[in-house]
C-alpha cells in the first residue's frame, strides 16, 4: 500500500451519519491520524459554509473543497478560488433538469437559490447546512456566476435516467453526478472530486498515491480512481463499492472511524 499522508473524506453518508452527526469516535480517529502526521481534508457537494460546523471539532487545517471542488476555501472560510459554470452551460443545464421533471437549485457566490421553499429536500438541506435558501421566481443574473446547479427528485429511477441524459448532453462542458440518490450535481468540468485529488496533491506537496479517499456516492468514484487507497462505505451502492480498494461498515455503524483504524492506522 502507498505511504498515505492524507485522507480526503466525503461528508454526508461518510464522515457523518444520516442524521448529520459527527461521532466522538470519528473525531478521535482524525486526532489519531494527526498524531501520526497523516493529514485530513474534506470535500462535499455542500457549500463551504455548510461545512463550517466540522472544521473546529476536527481541527481541519487543509483547504476545504465545497461544491465538489467548485469552490475552495481556507479553514476560516476565506475564499481561495472558485470555478463557475459558463452561462450557456447553466442555461442548458436548467433546461435539461426541467425537461427531466426535476426541481432545480442554483448556488451562486454565497447564495443558495430555489423557486419553492416547500419543495422536496429544501427543509432538510437547510437543516443540514445551517442557513436558508433565497426564494426567487427567476434565477436571473445568478446564472452568470453559478458554481453548482442541482436537480432534485425522490423518483430514483427518474434520477438515474436524468443523470445519464445530462452527462450525455453536457459532455465535457460540465461534471454531472449524483452526490445523493436524490441530488444530481452539475459543476464546472474541473469541479469534481477527481480534480480535488490533484489540487490537494499540488497544494500540499504530495503525490496522488499518497492520498487515501473515502466516500459513498457515484461522485466519489472519481476521487477513488486518482488516489493511492480508496475506501467505500458499507452504505454505498454495489456499483460504488466495486470501484474501491476496500469497503468499511456503514455510516450508522462507525464506518468512517473503522476505516481509519483498519486501513489508515492499521490498528
Amino acid at each position: 500500500m502507498a505511504d498515505i499522508k492524507l485522507l480526503l473524506a466525503d461528508v454526508d453518508g461518510t464522515l457523518v451519519t444520516k442524521d448529520k452527526v459527527l461521532t466522538e469516535r470519528a473525531v478521535a480517529a482524525v486526532r489519531a491520524m494527526r498524531a501520526k502526521q497523516i493529514g485530513f481534508a474534506i470535500t462535499s457537494g455542500r457549500p463551504p459554509r455548510g461545512m463550517a460546523m466540522l472544521i473546529e471539532p476536527l481541527a481541519i487545517d487543509t483547504p476545504v473543497a465545497g461544491f465538489n471542488g467548485g469552490m475552495w476555501v481556507n479553514p476560516d472560510l476565506t475564499p481561495i478560488e472558485a470555478r463557475t459554470l459558463p452561462r450557456a452551460v447553466t442555461d442548458r443545464s436548467l433546461a435539461l433538469l426541467q425537461g427531466a421533471g426535476l426541481d432545480a437549485w442554483v448556488y451562486s457566490g454565497e447564495d443558495w437559490l430555489v423557486h419553492d421553499s416547500q419543495a422536496p429536500h429544501v427543509a432538510r438541506e437547510e437543516w443540514t447546512v445551517k442557513f436558508p435558501p433565497k426564494v426567487v421566481s427567476d434565477f436571473g443574473d445568478a446564472l452568470d456566476h453559478a458554481v453548482k446547479i442541482v436537480g432534485v427528485s425522490d423518483d430514483l429511477p427518474r434520477m438515474e435516467e436524468a443523470e445519464r441524459q445530462v452527462q450525455q448532453a453536457l459532455g465535457d462542458s460540465a461534471s454531472a453526478a449524483r452526490s445523493q440518490p436524490y441530488y444530481l450535481d452539475i459543476t464546472h468540468p474541473e469541479a469534481n472530486k477527481g480534480f480535488a485529488i490533484g489540487y490537494l496533491a499540488e497544494r500540499l506537496g504530495l503525490q496522488p498515491q499518497q492520498i487515501a479517499t473515502i466516500g459513498d456516492q457515484p461522485n466519489d468514484v472519481l476521487m477513488f480512481k486518482r488516489s493511492g487507497l480508496s475506501i467505500a462505505m458499507g452504505n454505498a451502492s454495489e456499483a460504488v463499492r466495486k470501484q474501491a480498494n476496500e469497503v468499511t461498515a456503514s455510516s450508522e455503524e462507525e464506518g468512517f472511524a473503522l476505516a481509519v483504524e483498519r486501513f489508515i492506522l492499521r490498528s
